[in-house]
């Protein structure tokens, strides 16, 4: 068997695949999150269960369910792939930043700012890759968890876990509704008002869902949910065909270029977070982890701020 496994395990990435897998839940959120197809998942998957002559999980409905020899191969993996970043951080200790990895894990609604804040990194240090996850809230605190990454980019940061953590700009939470609503054309909402009207709602597990609850719970008015929907674009969409208002990320606007879309003044509203970026005490920072973190304290908010003001 050990002879067999040195010469058929797999690459690497068929490793990386497996814990997508594991740490998704599913073939469709390994595939999403990887930038893979579902096929190309199943297919690698197969050849390193193959490889090792036992089922790595079973499928028990929508479920999957790993074996004992699944659980084994995942755990022996999560070290294989730490081992190869340590053996990378401490090789590009003598590269400098010629070349090298940045991972990075944000929340679905960062997505529109980090990638202007990737640029002028990247035009700096051609060299170095970077591994961009986006996910939901809940995924997002998974690979927390398990030292998937160099950073992560939260509004709301996860409780019980030991992170470092810099805060790196506002990120309100506002009123949106149809150009066509009654209500923009009110100089204010109340609150009460604006529970009666359907209400769209992010999912379960999205950072904006868990504020607005948190928002909610302290307020006389709960609001009127009548769509939960998986995208803040989906929402907007349904927002524009006057499917009912929302509360929504700013950023969702200001990098969206949205028309038909409009903020609305409504009592008590935005609701008021923070983006920050986080990493695990138990994972050393590399050197080009080190060189982001100078960059995004020094040059990140300006950049974002002249990014918004140009869109």
């Amino acid at each position: 068997m050990a002879s067999r496994l040195h010469a058929h395990i797999g690459t690497f990435r068929q490793l990386e695949i497996l814990l997508a897998v594991y740490h998704g839940g599913s073939i469709t959120a390994a595939a999403d999150s990887l930038f893979l197809t579902q096929p190309t998942v199943s297919m690698q998957l197969k050849k390193l269960a193959e490889a090792i002559g036992l089922p790595l999980y079973q499928q028990v409905g929508r479920t999957l369910r790993f074996t004992d020899a699944g659980l084994a191969t995942v755990e022996t993996a999560k070290k294989i792939l730490q081992n190869c970043e340590e053996l990378e951080m401490r090789l590009s200790r003598f590269k400098g930043l010629e070349s090298g990895t940045l991972k990075l894990a944000v929340v679905t609604t960062a997505k529109y700012f980090i990638p202007h804040l990737l640029g002028p990194f990247c035009q700096r240090y051609p060299g170095i890759d970077i591994q961009l996850t986006i996910a939901n809230r809940q995924q997002v605190m998974e690979r927390c968890e398990n030292g998937a990454d160099d950073f992560y980019v939260f509004s709301h940061l996860p409780e019980g876990l030991e992170l470092d953590v810099i805060e790196f700009m506002a990120n309100d939470l506002v009123a949106i509704a149809a150009a066509s609503h009654p209500f923009t054309q009110q100089e204010r909402v109340s609150l009460a008002e604006f529970c009666q009207e359907d209400f769209l709602i992010r999912e379960v597990g999205s950072g904006t869902r868990y504020a607005t609850e948190a928002f909610f719970k302290k307020q006389p008015y709960q609001p009127n949910i009548k769509m939960t929907i998986a995208s803040n674009e989906a929402i907007i969409h349904s927002v524009l065909a006057r499917l009912g208002v929302s509360i929504l990320s700013a950023h969702t606007l200001a990098f969206g270029n949205i028309y038909g879309v409009q903020v609305i003044n409504v009592e008590s509203l935005p609701i008021k977070t923070r983006w920050s970026f986080s990493w695990t005490r138990q994972r050393a920072l590399s050197p080009i982890a080190e060189v982001f973190l100078n960059y995004v304290q020094t040059e990140g908010r300006e950049i974002i701020q002249q990014t918004v003001q140009l869109s």
